[in-house]
Formats: structure tokens, sequence, C-alpha cells
């Protein structure tokens, strides 16, 4: 058996089905090439006869990248499979993905049908595509609630009629590890030409084990893998490549297994995907949450960096990420302060550190957030004192005919600093303002807007994400007004940029 893992991406179909993460065909491309260099073998890069969106994307998806298979999403009906074949017409390798449901479920409620009117629709479909492409995967839908025997019987059907990849999808999250791992396990022991197909896993995260079933299939025979970025989805999602992709590298000793994935472009694809999406990547989603590789705890920020296999067992560069985070909080011990105060330049004696330490926890206590200048303060670095930027004045006019408009006054230090901007809406305008005022060359990396209360009276919280210098900061704001509390949490996480020299 091959130790190669194939990775199957689909992020741009199944991932673009969330409420609100639809993308245009320019935006398709953008993720598409993304994926490229990232190393995936197949992106499945839409259902071309779900609309006239869908269809252009697969034709420029498949004129924009060069070496991935492009794979077209159809049910086991001939107009599916006839507009998947020429949407894939500029595809240097194409793959039509058709199939059906084979659970009893599907089979009596979705297509009111018997099992042998089944296996006879699945054979003829596959056929049907074997006319167009020889690259033919199919997917027995809902696949973790059908019978193994009968799974058997509809795989064995399909191989025999020209099935390249059979795709064996937990279309529900329902499997538990072990049932599904015993499931691929059954067609390799089971059915008759197994080997002239790859099995493939799509496995959901219903009960939050798309992760865990994806690598117990892939233990029991699977050979490729159809995953997400961040694993976006249907419901709770799909399983997530960056879960897979790693636990594969860093598990390799026990599994054996490799993947063609660039890991370390991991992060910034992930990033990538979270911003055209709109989709805001958990804070402890595994391998790629802003506190994945965090510590504020002081026995492990200790442990960290004596050594930092002591509690990561993953490095953050191998994902693209550049460093581990040392947070300082109440919780952090004289390890963490030290080696903080030594990245700012200061070199204590056991006593002083032992004095500062001392200040720190009180301030720790009040303070959530310790930054920088709060520790220079500590150790009475006077010209390292932070410049207070204070939101003074935010004057908004917008409208459904009107263009945004933001007028915005600072206060720096004392000093008052004024500017105008316009903008594509009223959050638009006035961050534009504040970046007029500030000279500061950010990027806002992640946008989150919380009710705290309900009713359109209610107070919004706005936590957002901003890159400066291949530096993360993290600004909080809440108003009643969500332009207010915008401007306010951009200006908290801008309080955290270095100080200028």
């Amino acid at each position: 058996m091959s130790d190669r893992l194939f990775i199957f991406d689909t992020t741009l179909r199944d991932g673009e089905q969330v409420p609100g993460c639809q993308l245009n065909t320019v935006e398709k491309i953008e993720v598409a090439k993304a994926l490229q260099d990232l190393g995936v073998d197949i992106i499945e890069a839409g259902f071309p006869i779900s609309s006239p969106g869908d269809f252009e994307s697969v034709v420029e998806i498949s004129k924009a990248v060069s070496w991935p298979t492009i794979c077209a999403l159809t049910r086991a009906v001939q107009k599916d499979i006839d507009v998947a074949a020429e949407s894939l017409k500029y595809a240097k390798k194409g793959r039509i993905h058709t199939g059906i449901g084979t659970s009893p479920f599907h089979i009596k409620y979705k297509l009111n049908s018997n099992p042998e009117e089944i296996i006879e629709r699945a054979v003829a479909a596959v056929k049907y595509a074997k006319k167009y492409v020889e690259d033919v995967e199919f997917y027995a839908e809902d696949a973790g609630r059908t019978d193994n025997e009968y799974l058997a019987k509809v795989i064995e059907a399909v191989i025999k009629a020209g099935a390249t990849v059979v795709n064996i999808p937990d279309t529900t999250g329902y499997t538990l590890p072990n049932e599904f791992g015993e499931k691929i396990k059954f067609l390799v022991e089971n059915v008759n030409g197994i080997h002239k197909a790859v099995i493939s896993t799509h496995c959901h995260n219903d009960l939050g084990m798309a992760t865990a079933n994806t690598i117990s299939g892939i233990m029991n025979g699977a050979r490729q893998a159809e995953v997400t970025i961040n694993g976006i989805g249907e419901r709770a999602g799909n399983t997530s490549l960056e879960e897979v992709v790693m636990t594969l590298k860093s598990r390799y000793a026990v599994l054996g297994i490799d993947t063609g994935i660039n890991t370390k472009n991991i992060y910034n694809t992930s990033r990538l995907v979270s911003r055209l999406m709109n989709m805001p990547v958990q804070p402890n989603k595994a391998v790629v949450g802003r506190n994945a590789f965090a510590h504020s705890s002081g026995i492990h920020q200790d442990g960290v960096l004596k050594h930092r296999e002591n509690y990561e067992i993953m490095d953050p560069a191998d994902v693209g990420i550049n460093e581990s985070s040392i947070l300082l909080t109440a919780r952090s011990g004289r390890a963490a302060l030290k080696h903080r105060l030594e990245l700012l330049g200061f070199e204590l004696t056991k006593e002083k550190l032992d004095e500062v330490y001392e200040q720190f926890l009180k301030l720790a206590d009040k303070k959530k957030d310790i930054r920088d200048d709060d520790i220079a303060l500590l150790v009475g670095d006077a010209t390292r004192q932070e410049r207070r930027i204070k939101l003074d004045f935010l004057q908004v006019v917008t409208g459904k005919s009107l263009t945004p408009m933001a007028i915005v006054r600072l206060d720096i230090s004392g000093e008052k600093f004024e500017a105008t901007s316009s903008g594509n809406g009223p959050v638009d305008a006035a961050i534009k303002a504040v970046k007029q005022i500030i000279h500061r060359q950010v990027t806002i990396e992640e946008f989150l807007v919380q009710a705290i209360t309900r009713g359109s009276d209610d107070i919004g919280k706005v936590h957002m994400q901003i890159e400066y210098n291949d530096g993360i900061f993290h600004g909080f704001g809440a108003h009643t007004d969500i332009v207010t509390a915008s401007v306010e949490a951009f200006l908290d996480a801008v309080n955290k940029l270095p100080v200028a020299q």
C-alpha cells in the first residue's frame, strides 16, 4: 500500500456552502492559487450545474492553476455530468466527482428508491462520466450510516464501471473513529478490485470527530483525504486540512505516511481563507488558532523557554508562524518576565528582577493585558513611556445613497490630530481616517463583531487583529455605536505596537 496521501481540498465547494462565505470568481482564483502553492493534489472547484457562477469559477480556476487536478461535483444525473465536463474543458487534469446516497435514510426518504436501483444509477453515472474524463471519483453519500456489506456491493460495482477514486463520506459526522476505520478496512478486505481505485475519506465534524475519523480511515487504507482550510463547511464543518497534515507530520514515526503539502504555507493560507470568507478562526483552533502556540501559565512558559518541546509537539515555524507567544498575565512566572525584558533590551540582576516581578504581579492583577510599555515603566525607563492614543472625536455621515465619510480626531500624548476620509462603509471610512493620522502600515487580519446584550440598542463588542511588521496585535472595543466600538478596538491594537524610537 502506498505511503503517500493525496490531499483533496474542497474549500471552494463544500467550504463555500457556509452561509455568508460565498466568494466571487476573482476571490476563488486567489484561493485556488494559494492552494496550489500549498501543494494540494486536487482542488474541488465547484458544483457547475448549481449556478452560472459556479460553472464560471470552475472554468476560470482550470485556466489559472497549472498542476493540481481540478474536480467538479455532480449528482448521478446525465445533465449534471454534461455541464461538469464542459466546465473542465480547460483543465490540465480534470476529474468528475459523481455519486448518490447509499444509506437507508437517503434511499427511502431522499431518493424514494430501493437498493438495487441505487446501484444501477451509480454504475450508469460512472460509465457516463467516463466518456468525458478518465479520472472519475464516485461518492457514496452518507456512507457512514450505510450497512458495510451493501456499501461494499456499491463500491465494487462502480470500480468495475471505471471509478478511479471511491469516496466514503461520513456525511452527517455520525460515526466513531473505530467504526469509520473498520468500515474502510472492511472495504479493503471485501471489495474485489479495490486495488484499482484510491479510497477517499470525506468526514464532517458534527460530533467533533472529523479529523479523528479521517486519521482512522487513513490508518486502515484510505489514501485520499477530503478536507477544507480551517475546517469550514456545512453545519459544524469538514475535516481540517491543517489538522490532518500536521498529524501525519508530527506522528510520522507511527503512521509513516507523507503528503505533498508545503506546511510553511499553512498559516498564510488559513488567514487568506478567513479574510476572504469573513469567517474568523476560533482562537483555540488546532494548528492555526491565535492561541495554538500561546502560553500564559507560568509553569508552561518556563518549560517552553527551557526547551520548546516540553509543551509544544509542533514547531510553529513548520506551519508558517514566526514563534510561540509568551503572554504576560497574572499567571506568568519570573522566567517569562525575564524573557520579555531581555527581548526589550533590559538586563536585570536577580534582586532587581525579583523587585520588578512583585510590581508586575500587582499590575497584572489589575490589567488583563500587560504591554511592553507597561514593563518598561516598571523598570523605570521613562523614554519608553507609551504614547497614549485616544479617540477624542468621531463623526460619521452615511446612508443608502451617500458615500460614507468620517471625521476623526485623536489625542496623542495630549496633542490633537484630525483627519477626514471616505470608505466603503462607515467603519472603513473611520479606520482610514485613523490610519492617515498614525502613519503606520498596518493590516486588519480579523474583524469580529459580537452583541453583548439583546435588542437594537444593545452594546456591541468588537475584536480586531492587526498585523504590523510581521507581528500580530489584538484590540477590543465596546460601545452602543458599532463604528465607535470598531475604532476603539483598532486603537487598542495600535496602542500595543512597538513605540517608534
